[in-house]
């Protein structure tokens, strides 16, 4: 069940961009840290987070790579992708396509996803970034 709420997690809310189903997937009670640097809480605070993402990565993915679920928590290892579209990491538009590995750390109350904590590669993010703008 919990590696399910995290394939809904990535491929319902993200991959969708369907936010209705926050609520089915995410405790009410939900924090998350994102590789980006921001931090949300509850379910308004993540979906404007999805939003800024979605905002700034036209057609974004994320690929789960794997999962690996032991007690309450599920670590996965991820590839997001996505256009370039509008400022993104105080960067203007390049219009091409990124791609950077993380993994994310799952924290489970109940059958709900109550705290993600995402780190990416964000260095290869950057570069992708500034050799793009040239």
């Amino acid at each position: 069940m919990k590696k399910e709420q995290v394939r809904r997690f990535y491929e319902d809310i993200w991959n969708a961009y369907d936010k209705k189903v926050i609520p089915e997937v995410l405790h009410e009670g939900f924090t998350f840290r994102g590789s980006l640097g921001q931090q949300a809480h509850g379910y308004d605070g993540f979906a404007e987070y999805v939003d800024m993402v979605h905002g700034a990565l036209s057609d974004y993915r994320c690929i789960i790579e794997e999962l690996v679920s032991e007690g309450n928590k599920v670590f996965a290892k991820v590839t997001f992708t996505g256009v370039h579209q509008h400022e993104f990491m105080g960067h203007l538009p390049t219009h091409n396509q990124l791609s950077w590995l993380a993994c994310a750390l799952f924290t489970f109350e109940m059958d709900k996803i109550s705290d993600v904590w995402v780190l990416g590669d964000l260095k290869g993010l950057e570069s992708q970034l500034i050799q793009n703008r040239a």
